[in-house]
């Protein structure tokens, strides 16, 4: 579970730079420009898969969580690590269900 709990962070840290870079191409670039905020597109790609898959590996995650202190079954996670999980999550149903749509 630790090493689930640092994949997931990691993931989720992945999540915020691709949320910022995907503001930077719709708000920062002029209307039919095609410059990309990276010059390494297989950086930017492999931030954005990563980032855009968080939110079923932090809701695994989260689940997990759950039925482990259900269950009473002694897990040592940071307090930290669970909060910001539960914070971003939140971010990332914000994001995939109600921001993008609009777009």
């Amino acid at each position: 579970m630790r090493f689930f709990s640092k994949l997931t962070v990691l993931c989720n840290i992945c999540f915020l730079v691709a949320v910022a870079l995907w503001y930077v191409e719709v708000h920062g670039k002029p209307p039919g420009s095609t410059d990309q905020v990276l010059p390494l597109p297989w950086l930017e790609g492999t931030l954005v898969i990563l980032g855009y898959g968080a939110i079923l590996v932090n809701a695994l995650f989260l689940l997990l969580a759950l039925i482990f202190t259900a269950f009473r079954v002694n897990v040592k996670l940071s307090r930290w690590i669970i909060i910001f999980n539960i914070l971003i999550f939140c971010a990332q149903v914000y994001f995939h269900f109600f921001l993008k749509q609009g777009r």
